[in-house]
């Protein structure tokens, strides 16, 4: 897929690392402005292989339809709802966008990397319980919700989740909410089709095996990149208007190296994890839904505990998980180095407050390294009571790196979603965190593209072709009952989902 292009000096953009973020921005660049020079620069030799790829990730179509800790309780009883619904318009956002490369041809088969799969909730005991049908009270009232089932109905839940109540003890307290119109996205795919297709473009160029060693900013303003070639050794340097920082979790030590300002006091706390993969097809096809639980107390929001149909490189998959992990690695094929060199006089500061005040956090994570096949299998047990572990392999998720931020009042905090970092003159830019990531890019890279870009950004044609890649861009669904319909009808048509109900 690369071109083997050397010793390029010159380019207005480059996008470091080949991820569904960069695949992303990449693309509404050359959709908004084609005459742009574009490099695409990625230290493995394959597209999409960290946190993009999908048995890396540790959620897929995030749209906030059943995922608990996006909905959180408050000390009133209450269920805070904003941010559930804020991720929902964001994840129509992206339906959009990729109804519009549909549209075009750019993406010629969506079934490659997206499915309909419907989201639910479960939870157990009678405390959740009442969490679930508060959550279910203050959500369905929302369009972006509408539709959305609540039971405690044995039979009903029966046939919604046959896998999960076969087995199960009937004085179980159980109860559930669906999403029919819920999805399975494969990023990675996605991100190969997106990639694939800005590599055929003449002011665009892919080089893999590439790896940024150092980023400084020149006296004109533009940014001097040099470049390590890991198959070769050669180095190189490119200089460049702007820089988009998109490495997952290496993406900090790289902001840290612009030295902007903006980056000071920015740290970060790597968290890994496991899956349990079934190996029996026979309970693979008895499951169809994201089936999303609870929590355990001091829990990262990648760790929330799902039953998870999955569709990859065209087939029906079973996960159980995520298991936490420790480590010092900032991406699944980094460095054990990347925590330590991360730390810096700027960061130290806000790194060691919140080590200090997640303490919970720290006890869960050891917890969960000390856990033993057997006691993973006790976990999946809640969801599934038949559990076999012979019909289970374990199988390594990607590396997540949460981001820590100064905080005046306790000198750090610890941040569970994304962040766009930039420098004041919008010439550099680094995407941080995790959670819910892939599903809102499309949303996160048009902000991006206003703060980096304004000038374009104010021009009648830019904002004319922003609207004809999204339809709704300036408006809310969840405030239009007829527009969210009529969106929703007209990407999952394109997107040949099968789940859309008037």
């Amino acid at each position: 897929m690369s071109k083997k292009t050397k010793n390029t000096k010159e380019v207005d953009v480059v996008l470091i690392g080949a991820g569904i973020m960069s695949a992303t921005l990449g693309t509404l660049i050359n959709e908004l402005s084609p005459d742009i020079k574009i490099e695409i620069l990625e230290r493995l030799d394959v597209v999409a292989a960290e946190s993009s790829d999908a048995w890396n990730n540790a959620g897929t179509g995030h749209s906030a339809l059943c995922e608990l800790n996006y909905t959180p309780q408050q000390a009133d009883g209450s269920v805070k709802i904003d941010k559930a619904i804020s991720i929902a318009e964001q994840f129509e956002v992206s339906k959009q966008f990729w109804t519009y490369l549909v549209d075009k041809g750019v993406i010629t088969k969506p079934e490659d990397f997206i499915r309909s799969v419907p989201h639910m909730s479960a939870v157990f005991g009678e405390k959740d319980i009442d969490f679930l049908r508060k959550r279910y009270d203050a959500l369905s009232k929302n369009n972006l919700f509408k539709g959305m089932e609540y039971t405690e109905d044995k039979a009903v839940l029966n046939e919604w989740i046959p896998l999960m109540m076969k087995g199960r003890p009937a004085d179980d307290k159980i109860a559930a909410t669906k999403m029919i119109l819920g999805t399975d996205v494969n990023f990675g795919a996605l991100t190969r089709d997106l990639v694939q297709h800005l590599d055929a473009k003449d002011n665009i160029t892919l080089h893999l095996t590439q790896e940024v060693r150092d980023i400084e900013r020149n006296d004109n303003g533009t940014w001097e990149l040099e470049v390590k070639d890991l198959k070769t050794g050669e180095k190189r340097t490119i200089n460049a208007k702007f820089v988009f920082i998109g490495a997952g979790g290496h993406s900090l030590l790289l902001l840290e190296k612009s030295g902007i300002p903006e980056s000071k006091g920015y740290g970060g706390f790597p968290v890994g994890g496991q899956w349990l993969r079934c190996v029996n097809e026979d309970v693979i096809r008895d499951h169809n839904a994201k089936v999303y639980g609870k929590a355990s107390i001091g829990a990262p929001p990648m760790s929330v505990p799902h039953l998870d149909t999955r569709y990859i490189d065209g087939k029906q998959a079973l996960l159980f998980g995520p298991y936490a992990g420790f480590s010092t690695k900032f991406l699944k094929q980094g460095s054990y180095f990347d925590l330590p060199a991360s730390i810096k006089l700027s960061n130290i500061k806000p790194m060691l407050s919140v080590g200090r005040d997640n303490m919970d956090l720290t006890k869960y994570l050891i917890s969960e390294v000390m856990k033993s096949p057997k006691d993973k299998l006790d976990a999946l047990k809640q969801f599934m009571p038949t559990a076999k572990l012979e019909d289970w392999k374990i199988e390594v998720a990607g590396q997540r790196v949460q981001v820590i931020k100064k905080d005046a009042k306790h000198g750090g905090v610890l941040e569970f979603g994304t962040e766009v970092v930039s420098a004041a003159d919008g010439s550099i830019a680094a995407l941080l965190g995790a959670s819910p990531g892939a599903s809102t890019s499309v949303a996160i890279m048009i902000k991006l593209l206003k703060r980096c870009f304004p000038e374009r950004a104010k021009a009648d044609e830019y904002r004319k072709k922003l609207r004809e890649m999204i339809p709704s861009h300036g408006q809310s669904l969840n405030d239009n009952v007829e527009l969210c319909e009529a969106t929703r009808k007209r990407t999952h048509t394109a997107l040949k989902l099968e789940n859309f109900k008037d």
